[in-house]
């Protein structure tokens, strides 16, 4: 339940660029890669290529999108800067 406060966070504070051909865009800006459990292999290689770390959120884009408090499913987003948040844990959860 952590990465839910951690992500609520992010998205009322930082600079997150939604979608996964924002996270092909601008991916090499980001800090930190979110995608859903469901994200399409070919986002989820995308997200890969940036060489930056990729956290999997354990639900679906729809879940992500509401968390994030947007109508739409959210497959992928770029944390382009973590704004008050934390993401030391979703880094080290990345990292695995």
């Amino acid at each position: 339940m952590e990465d839910i406060e951690i992500i609520k966070k992010i998205v009322e504070t930082g600079e997150v660029s939604f979608g996964s051909r924002s996270v092909s865009k601008k991916g090499n800006k980001a800090k930190l890669i979110i995608i859903s459990e469901n994200c399409p292999q070919t986002a989820r290689d995308a997200a890969e290529k940036t060489a930056r770390p990729v956290y999997t959120y354990n639900g679906t884009s729809l879940a992500l999108g509401e968390l994030c408090g947007k109508p739409f499913p959210v497959a992928a987003m770029a944390v382009i800067s973590p704004g008050q948040a934390s993401i030391t844990a979703l880094l080290k959860e990345a990292q695995k």
